[in-house]
């Protein structure tokens, strides 16, 4: 790799934006190509698959051999409230690779007795969200059934274009939801960006079940094609 598409891929990687390395095997060729790049790309639906699986990896196009280097972030999942479904959420996350972080201002909830070896915020919303540069690769989950935590919460989130929102409750509960957020400002578009009831359906009770659903549903939005992922 040239020096020059080194300090490129370093720069891109710094600002948490995804790019491809195209190499073609045969002549030593390389082009790197940026995320905002990847939709007028002749080789888009490789790249685009290969992006949404976050793994490197060989194709062939128009009879020469070419590799894919993909540098994506790791994606992030900050968990708004500190309870028992964050509990078993957390590690079920952090096995997946993602960074975690948890954010309850209340304090008897989010405790490191509670939380082993996962960062904790215990700020309200506006405080703790800010200096965590919520973005696209984040995943985002508000599970407090506090509307002055969640809330606030979810128009960060909006803001952010996480690529996953999701948030705990019923549809009558998120039918309530859904008027407190646009008398706040949120749009009809913000709002069917929530995925609620959380989780895909698969019949989930307990905590670790609703959590296996949750990172199920996360998973989806990350790695499947859209038309198949909503």
């Amino acid at each position: 790799m040239k020096l020059e598409t080194l300090a490129e891929v370093n720069a891109e990687r710094a600002a948490r934006r995804p790019v491809i390395l195209v190499t073609d095997t045969g002549n030593g060729e390389q082009r790197l190509v940026k995320a905002a790049d990847i939709a007028a790309d002749p080789l888009r639906a490789d790249l685009a698959r290969q992006l949404r699986m976050g793994k490197s990896g060989a194709i062939e196009a128009g009879g020469r051999q070419l590799f894919l280097n993909v540098y994506a972030p790791t994606a992030r999942l900050v968990i708004i409230g500190a309870v028992h479904i964050s509990q078993a959420l957390a590690p079920l996350a952090r096995s997946l690779d993602y960074d975690v972080t948890v954010v309850d201002p209340r304090t008897a909830f989010a405790s490191p007795e509670r939380f082993p070896g996962v960062p904790l915020v215990a700020e309200w919303p506006d405080v703790a969200l800010p200096p965590l540069k919520v973005d696209h690769y984040t995943a985002f989950v508000a599970v407090t059934h506090d509307p002055k935590i969640d809330d606030p919460a979810l128009l960060h989130a909006f803001e952010r274009d996480c690529f996953y929102i999701g948030a705990l409750g019923s549809r009558k509960t998120h039918a309530r939801r859904g008027e407190r957020l646009k008398a706040l400002g949120a749009s009809e578009a913000d709002i069917a960006r929530i995925h609620a009831p959380i989780g895909l359906p698969i019949g989930a009770v307990s905590p670790s079940e609703i959590a296996v659903a949750i990172m199920a549903e996360i998973t989806a939005q990350l790695r499947l094609p859209k038309e198949h992922a909503a």
